[in-house]
C-alpha cells in the first residue's frame, strides 16, 4: 500500500510538524515513514526493505518480531497490565530469579525503572545515600542518558544544551579510554594505563567521591574497548578508597560483546550494574539497576528515596523473561562471537582497501568504523562542535548514501556503530559490508592522505 496521498498529510508529514526529532535541528526533518520489520530488515511505506546493521539504537538484539517476545506481552496484557509497585507480582518474582542466573555473580537486589537513563539515575540516588557522599566521577566521551542526572554524567555535546544546569554539582570527568586516539597522548603498553590511574589521582584530590561510572565498552562515542588491565586496575582503586563502582551496560549487555555482559570479560563485579535496551530487545521500555547485597541490606534501616509510578511495570517485565530464554534457546552469547569474529575480518579488509578508515575496532558483534581526513595524523573529518553547530557531517553523508542501497547504519560525529541484532547471518553481513564498501568511496575522494 502506498501511503502517499497529495491532499492529505503524509504520516512523515505529520511526525515532523507535531512532534520533536531527537538530538537535531528540526528544520528539515523528513523522518522515514516505517510499517514494518521482521529478523534483520524493517520496511517503509513503499514497500522498500532495508538491513537493519545497527539493531536500530543498538537495542533490537534479538532482531525484529521474535514471536516469544511479543508472546509474553500479549499473555502479560491479559493477566495484569499493570499494578503499583507496592505489590509483589509473579512476572517481577520469576524475572529477579532469572537475573540471578546472568548478571556478574554478587548483584542481587533490583530497581526496575523504564529506560537506561532512570536506571542510571537510580544507581546515582542509591550510591549517595548508601556512601553519604555525593561525587559521581565519569569520563569524557561518554553517553550515560538525557535525564538531568544521567546528562550531567555525560560528556558529550548532547549535555552542552543543559549547561550549567546540566552539569549538576558533583559530576567530574575523568580521560576517557581511548588508545588509538589517546587524550593523554601516550601510547600502549608504555603509557600503564595512565587514563586510570588519573581516576586514582582524582579521587586522592577530591573529597567526597561516591562513585565511579562507566561504560565497560564505550558505545555511542566510538565503541572504546579498554586494555586488559583497565577494569582491574579501576576495581582495585576503588576499593582502595571505597568508592563504589557503577557499570553502565545499557548498550554492551546481553550477549552484545560476546559475554552477558562486558564486565564478564575481566572477571570485575561492578557494586551496581544498570542495563537496558536488549534486556526486553527493546520490544518494552525496561531498565534494570542492580545492586550487590550489601548496598541492598543498607537499606533494611536506611530510607530508600527512589522511586515512580512505572517501577516494575508487569508489561515490562515479561518480554525481560522472554528475552532471557531466547538468548539462551538460540545460544545467542557464543553466537555473537562467531559472527563479531566474521564481521571483524571483513571490517579489517575494509581498512585496508579505504583510505579513510582510520580504525576498525570491536568485540562481538559490536563495531566501530572510524573514518580520518589522513590515516597517519588521524584527523577527523568532523568534531563534537560540528555535531551541534550544524554543519554537514562525512559519516551521515555516507550513511545516507546507504540507506539509499537498504542499509541502515548508525552514524555519529567521525564513526559509524555498527552492532545488528545477534542473529544475522554471515550473508547479510556480507551483504552490509559491501554496501559500506560502495559507499565509502565518499569519504576517500574527501581524505588528504
Amino acid at each position: 500500500m502506498n501511503y502517499r496521498d497529495v491532499n492529505t498529510p503524509t504520516v512523515s508529514d505529520l511526525t515532523a510538524s507535531l512532534t520533536y526529532g531527537t538530538w537535531r535541528y528540526q528544520k528539515n526533518w523528513k523522518p522515514l515513514h516505517i510499517i514494518d520489520a521482521e529478523g534483520c530488515y524493517f520496511i517503509d511505506a513503499n514497500g522498500k526493505k532495508y538491513l537493519d546493521f545497527s539493531a536500530q539504537l543498538m537495542c533490537v538484539t534479538l532482531g525484529h518480531k521474535n514471536q516469544a517476545v511479543i508472546k509474553s506481552i500479549e499473555e502479560q496484557a491479559r493477566k495484569l497490565p499493570y499494578i503499583a509497585p507496592g505489590f509483589a507480582t509473579d512476572v517481577r518474582a520469576k524475572l529477579s530469579q532469572l537475573l540471578l542466573e546472568v548478571l556478574p555473580k554478587g548483584l542481587e537486589k533490583f530497581f526496575y525503572a523504564t529506560s537506561g537513563t532512570e536506571a542510571n539515575e537510580a544507581a546515582f540516588k542509591i550510591a549517595r545515600m548508601y556512601t553519604g557522599k555525593t561525587k559521581i566521577i565519569a569520563r569524557y566521551h561518554s553517553y550515560h542518558g538525557s535525564t538531568m542526572g544521567s546528562i550531567a554524567a555525560t560528556s558529550d555535546p548532547r549535555r552542552w544544551a543543559m549547561e550549567p544546569a546540566g552539569k549538576i554539582p558533583g559530576v567530574i570527568f575523568a580521560p576517557e579510554v581511548h588508545c588509538y586516539r589517546c587524550p593523554l597522548h601516550h601510547h600502549y603498553p608504555e603509557c600503564e594505563i595512565a587514563c586510570v590511574e588519573y581516576i586514582d589521582h582524582m579521587i586522592e584530590n577530591e573529597s567526597d567521591v561516591a562513585a565511579v561510572i562507566i561504560e565497560p565498552v564505550v558505545g555511542t562515542n566510538g565503541v572504546l574497548i579498554p586494555p586488559k588491565e583497565y577494569m582491574p586496575r579501576l576495581r582495585q582503586i576503588c576499593d582502595k578508597h571505597d568508592v563504589l563502582l557503577i557499570a553502565d551496560e545499557v548498550m554492551s549487555g546481553w550477549g552484545r560483546t560476546g559475554k552477558w555482559f562486558a564486565m564478564d570479560h575481566w572477571d570485575v563485579k561492578p557494586d551496581i550494574l544498570t542495563t537496558a535496551k536488549g534486556i526486553t530487545t527493546a520490544y518494552a521500555p525496561l531498565g534494570l539497576c542492580a545492586t550487590t547485597r550489601k548496598i541492598g541490606d543498607f537499606f533494611d534501616d536506611h530510607y530508600f528515596s527512589h522511586g515512580h509510578t512505572y517501577e516494575a511495570h508487569p508489561l515490562t517485565l515479561a518480554p525481560a523473561i522472554a528475552s532471557i530464554n531466547e538468548y539462551k534457546r538460540l545460544n545467542l552469547i557464543e553466537r555473537a562471537n562467531e559472527m563479531g569474529a566474521y564481521l571483524g575480518k571483513k571490517l579489517d579488509e575494509l581498512k585496508v582497501k579505504h583510505r579513510s578508515i582510520g580504525e576498525a575496532r570491536g568485540i562481538g558483534l559490536f563495531w566501530a568504523v572510524e573514518l580520518v581526513k589522513n590515516q597517519k595524523t588521524k584527523e577527523p573529518f568532523n568534531t563534537y562542535k560540528d555535531k551541534v553547530s550544524g554543519v554537514p557531517l562525512l559519516v551521515d553523508k555516507v550513511a545516507a548514501e546507504m540507506m539509499k542501497n537498504g542499509v541502515f547504519i548508525q552514524a555519529w560525529v567521525s564513526h559509524f556503530v555498527i552492532a545488528p541484532p545477534l542473529i544475522i547471518t554471515k550473508e547479510e553481513i556480507d551483504s552490509g559490508v559491501r554496501v559500506l564498501d560502495a559507499a565509502l568511496s565518499i569519504a576517500d575522494e574527501a581524505t588528504i592522505n
